[in-house]
């Protein structure tokens, strides 16, 4: 991780640094790509409702494809493998609410369409 150091000039000056720190400056160290965070946490801030609707529409999927493997692992080794069994996860559970939306007839015959 590639943080970066900064000591401000105005610290020798400022009225609050003995609540900041107990040396002459304060050095702050800061990520590479801490702006990126500040950022996000600024959009979530000005809509707090973001991550309900985010953890009711995404997570779900997610909690329902871990039930399905068995809660916390993957069956095979190496990423090639597993990025396979992540793949035919989450095949079946888009064919499966396809089925819930269209009902299994009509997927059938769309598979029927789109295979001739």
């Amino acid at each position: 991780m590639e943080l970066r150091l900064y000591w401000p000039s105005a610290c020798p000056k400022c009225a609050l640094r003995d609540q900041c720190t107990t040396s002459s400056v304060r050095r702050i160290r800061r990520w590479k790509h801490e702006a990126v965070i500040d950022r996000m946490q600024q959009r979530l801030d000005g809509k707090p409702d973001a991550m309900t609707l985010r953890r009711s529409t995404i997570e779900h999927v997610f909690g329902m494809l871990q039930h399905w493997m068995g809660s916390t692992h993957f069956l095979m080794k190496t990423m090639a493998h597993v990025g396979t069994e992540m793949s035919l996860h989450v095949l079946a559970y888009n064919l499966k609410r396809l089925m819930s939306v269209l009902g299994v007839a009509k997927t059938m015959k769309a598979m029927q369409l789109v295979g001739a």
